[in-house]
């Protein structure tokens, strides 16, 4: 009888363990789309990214890693410039 009582507790022990890591797992991923929505619909303005028309010396929207052709960027709303400038620059490597 005490095997049967050993039994019962790994399975439910095992049961328990992979219904945990299936959980952590949807969790993983649903927060995973969530961040990835937030950040897309949630770019800076002009304004709050200190944003210029020209460029800053050598830097400038054109050459920046966040530079979407032909004038947008992922992080800032609304129209860049190409010679466009602003403090959220990050060069292409």
């Amino acid at each position: 009888m005490s095997n049967s009582g050993n039994n019962c507790q790994r399975i439910s022990r095992r049961v328990m363990l992979a219904e945990l890591a299936l959980g952590a797992a949807a969790a993983t991923a649903a927060t995973r789309a969530l961040g990835q929505q937030v950040l897309a619909q949630q770019k800076v303005s002009q304004a709050d990214a200190k944003y210029q028309g020209q460029p800053k010396g050598q830097q400038h929207c054109e050459n920046c890693i966040n530079f979407q052709p032909p004038n947008a960027c992922k992080l800032v709303d609304g129209e860049v410039s190409v010679n466009g400038w602003c403090q959220l620059y990050a060069p292409k490597t």
